[in-house]
């Protein structure tokens, strides 16, 4: 056990490990729910309900891992731009408690260690995973040029379900396309009422984000692809002859969409935050209808 007595000798050794847990968001796990959702939706209707639950764990850890891999990456590349951000100043490396050094090593280890959870897949998932390594490594880059890089953030947090759907069937159907498309839509909703909380300090440091790019047609923007996402999940309920289960589900999460947009209706920080945490609840809605359904499916 860690006794504060034992924290103070390492800390006195150079590794502080409750700094680098900070470092890779522990204390905040909404981030690895928001990734592990659409990976579970993948899973289930991949394997038609019945995943393999050794491969289920191996995804819930390889998500914790590379979700972790990505803070470290994104917050070593914003170290200077952090501090000037009321939210992110007091993270481990722009409040200088964590060096660019140790933050470099702790990355390579969270990488891998994915790798070796990846090893324990078929050839076809290990190359979507070198892709997918590929995009969270450049997106901290891609977001200094691109305007809306939620959509590219979108594709790192929905890369499991490919890799999913590959690991269960060695291939990815239609289905599995189409439910990327639906995660990657997710991140630009859910990110995009994120960067509101950020968006005054974003726009006097020059960073991009949706919520700058969209202006005042923020909120319409959002319920844009609020309905998109929507329709490409019916389109796989059709698809799959999915029952009353996952319609429950998905009105479920449209009801959640409506509140995000209650939330956020005057653009308030603080109500923006609340309705980016809400999106928790929108990927278990989903999931539970879709699990519900699956498990009644003939």
């Amino acid at each position: 056990m860690l006794t504060h007595q034992r924290l103070r000798r390492l800390a006195w050794y150079g590794w502080r490990p409750l700094e680098y847990a900070r470092l890779m968001r522990l204390d905040r796990p909404i981030g690895i729910w928001l990734l592990l959702w659409p990976t579970l939706w993948a899973l289930w209707t991949a394997s038609a309900g019945h995943p393999r639950w050794g491969l289920v764990l191996i995804f819930i850890a390889g998500t914790v891992l590379m979700r972790s891999a990505g803070c470290v990456i994104n917050d070593l590349a914003d170290r200077n731009i952090d501090p000037q951000v009321r939210r992110t100043r007091d993270r481990p490396l722009a409040a200088r408690r964590v060096s660019p050094y140790e933050a470099l090593v702790l990355f390579l280890v969270l990488l891998a260690l994915s790798f070796v959870l990846v090893l324990q897949l078929d050839r076809n998932t290990v190359r979507l995973a070198y892709i997918g390594a590929a995009i969270t490594v450049t997106y901290p880059l891609f977001k200094r040029f691109f305007p809306i890089p939620q959509l590219y953030l979108g594709l790192c947090f929905g890369w499991g379900v490919p890799m999913a759907f590959a690991a269960v069937l060695g291939r990815v159907p239609r289905v599995g396309w189409l439910m990327l498309l639906a995660a990657v839509l997710w991140a630009g909703i859910y990110d995009t009422f994120y960067a509101m909380v950020d968006r005054a300090d974003d726009q006097k440091i020059g960073v991009r984000s949706s919520a700058i790019a969209f202006g005042d047609l923020d909120l319409l923007l959002i319920g844009g692809m609020q309905a998109l996402m929507l329709f490409a999940l019916l389109l796989i309920g059709r698809s799959l002859e999915l029952g009353v289960w996952y319609w429950l589900g998905l009105l479920l999460a449209a009801a959640g969409f409506a509140w995000q947009q209650y939330l956020a209706r005057d653009r308030e920080p603080a109500a923006c935050f609340k309705a980016f945490l809400n999106n928790h609840y929108v990927g278990m809605a989903i999931f539970v209808g879709l699990v519900l359904a699956l498990s009644h499916h003939r």
